[in-house]
């Protein structure tokens, strides 16, 4: 059962967003680039993180 602003909460435009906490609890990345992706699939890497590979 999802709980509204734990799991998700909604946006001006009414849309439903899932949270950081949601996304653990399912336990993998779908690879949406979701706003609140706990693996950060699809954001922009930083120059620390790049320099680090």
């Amino acid at each position: 059962m999802l709980t509204e602003g734990t799991d998700y909460y909604t946006n001006q435009d009414g849309l439903f967003v899932f949270t950081r906490e949601y996304h653990l609890k399912r336990g993998y990345c779908c690879k949406n680039k979701c706003k609140h992706c706990p693996w950060n699939y699809g954001k922009a890497k930083t120059i620390k993180q790049i320099k680090n590979k």
